[in-house]
C-alpha cells in the first residue's frame, strides 16, 4: 500500500485543522492505521491509531480530548482531525499502516508503510 498526507499548513494556537492519508494500490481494510509526527533532532512520537473497522481509536497522551482519528475503508482515507491546537503541536505529521502491531499500535516501528509526511506548524 502507497500512503499520501495531505492538508497540513500554518495556524495560530487554538485554531483547528485536519490532515488526511490517501492509501492507493490497495485496501486499507486489512490495515490498522496510525499518525506520528516528528519534529528536527526528536524520535517519531505516536499521536493516534485506528483499527480495521475504525471502532477501537487509540491517543497519545498530549493529544487526548483534542484530536481525533478517522477512517473511511470506502474510500480509502484516513483523516486526523485537530483542534485546540498549540505551538507544541507544530510537527511533521505522518500517516503509517501496518498489518500487525505485534509491539503496539503506539510503536512506530511496528508501522511498515509510511506516507511521506505534512507540515503542521502552529504559532504563539
Amino acid at each position: 500500500v502507497q500512503l499520501q498526507a495531505s492538508g497540513g499548513g500554518s495556524v495560530q494556537a487554538g485554531d483547528s485543522l485536519s490532515v488526511s492519508c490517501e492509501a492507493s494500490k490497495e485496501s486499507i481494510d486489512n490495515y490498522l492505521m496510525g499518525w506520528f509526527r516528528q519534529t528536527p533532532g526528536a524520535e517519531r512520537e505516536f499521536v493516534a491509531a485506528i483499527d480495521w473497522s475504525g471502532r477501537s481509536k487509540y491517543y497519545g497522551d498530549s493529544v487526548k480530548g483534542r484530536f481525533t482519528v478517522s477512517r473511511d475503508n470506502a474510500k480509502n482515507t484516513m483523516a486526523l482531525q485537530m483542534n485546540e491546537l498549540k505551538p507544541e503541536d507544530t510537527a511533521i505529521y505522518y500517516c503509517a499502516a501496518t498489518k500487525f502491531a505485534d509491539h503496539g499500535l503506539e510503536v512506530a516501528a511496528d508501522y511498515r508503510y509510511w506516507g511521506q509526511g505534512t507540515l503542521v506548524t502552529v504559532s504563539s
